[in-house]
């Protein structure tokens, strides 16, 4: 490794403290970046896809020519499907001597389900069973959603390591803890392994703050500025001490960054942070200083306004703040899904207009 390695302050957050980090990206080259700074996991979705494809891809498009011609009646989505396990895996691949060297409890590539599967059960399950299947260290991201909780339950039964997302609040944080223990619960009483599972349950911050932004600017709301920050925070931290309160066994982990908050606030604690490339530099070459801070709690004052002036925000944090039932139609979930949705038909479309059926008006 190199000097910068162990002067980076990523570097120093997983050597230090059992923090762990992951990078947001199946890319092969971020991620063999992050790698090098001390990442122990990646993770991919319909956008990061569909963003790997167009940043590499000289590297994709010979294996996709190839797939169609060896596949006549492959459709669209075959090929999108099929393309879409292999950029995964190809993440898995370089995390591999992670895996190895941390005996399967680091080193896994996160691959999202179907978005479109989020209402069922049936559907998410059988695809994160094939997903598992696809190489030792891979990682299934299933959505928390009404039904997908029933899901991240079954799958766990089965031996699935899950990563909940599309999750952006205490009350889904919890449910999907409890979900994860239920399931481990039946394999046990089965005399099934866990040993090696390894769950994880995402809390994507980022976009917790941007829905409250939205929502405060919709509604008319006002809020002092510098509050709105620390939204996804507050949130976080309220769940790590409920996880930690009622030892479930899935892991939390951080993700959608906006700003250095969403990694500064939480250095210190056992739990993974989901870092894209960008803010992994940016990180890197900071001044922010590597300490614990994730004991240190947010300002009352910050989170008695939120409380008090955003019902949203009161939903996010409150433990019961929603039912499950009502997952499906908080704003930062419906946001989500359409846009996790909408990368995976554009990734579709992206496979059939320049690789299966290009524009002939065009050299």
């Amino acid at each position: 490794m190199s000097e910068i390695t162990y002067k980076s302050p990523l570097h120093e957050t997983v050597s230090v403290y059992p923090t762990d980090f992951w990078n947001d990206s199946c890319s092969v080259e971020e991620l063999a970046y992050a790698i090098q700074h001390g990442a122990v996991g990646a993770t991919s979705n319909p956008t990061i896809v569909e963003q790997v494809l167009s940043q590499e891809r000289q590297l994709w498009e010979d294996r996709i020519y190839e797939m169609i011609a060896d596949h006549a009646s492959w459709s669209d989505e075959d090929v999108t499907s099929k393309i879409f396990e292999e950029i995964a895996l190809k993440g898995a691949e370089l995390l591999l001597p992670v895996f190895e060297r941390e005996n399967g409890l680091k080193g896994r590539l996160s691959i999202q389900t179907n978005p479109s599967y989020y209402r069922n059960v049936d559907a998410m399950v059988e695809q994160a069973v094939r997903y598992d299947s696809l190489a030792p260290n891979m990682q299934v991201k299933l959505p928390a959603t009404s039904r997908g909780i029933a899901a991240i339950e079954e799958a766990t039964y089965r031996g699935v390591n899950i990563n909940a997302t599309v999750s952006f609040t205490v009350p889904q944080a919890i449910a999907v803890g409890e979900a994860v223990d239920r399931g481990l619960a039946r394999r046990e009483a089965e005399g099934l392994e866990t040993d090696n599972m390894t769950p994880v349950t995402t809390i994507m911050v980022g976009r917790t703050d941007d829905w409250i932004q939205i929502v405060t600017k919709r509604d008319g709301i006002t809020v002092s500025p510098q509050h709105l920050p620390w939204a996804g925070v507050a949130v976080f931290k309220k769940a790590r001490e409920i996880y930690e309160e009622r030892g479930f066994r899935s892991r939390l982990l951080a993700a959608a960054y906006r700003h250095h908050l969403h990694w500064s606030e939480f250095i210190g604690g056992d739990i993974i942070l989901t870092i894209p490339s960008k803010w992994q530099k940016l990180f890197n070459s900071s001044s922010v200083e590597v300490k614990d801070r994730i004991n240190d709690p947010v300002d009352p004052e910050i989170i008695s306004e939120l409380y008090d002036r955003v019902p949203d925000f009161r939903k996010a944090y409150d433990a019961d703040g929603m039912t499950v039932e009502e997952f499906d139609t908080y704003g930062a979930t419906v946001r989500t899904l359409r846009g996790f949705i909408a990368s995976y038909h554009e990734l579709t479309r992206v496979v059939r207009e320049d690789f299966m059926l290009p524009d002939p008006d065009v050299k």
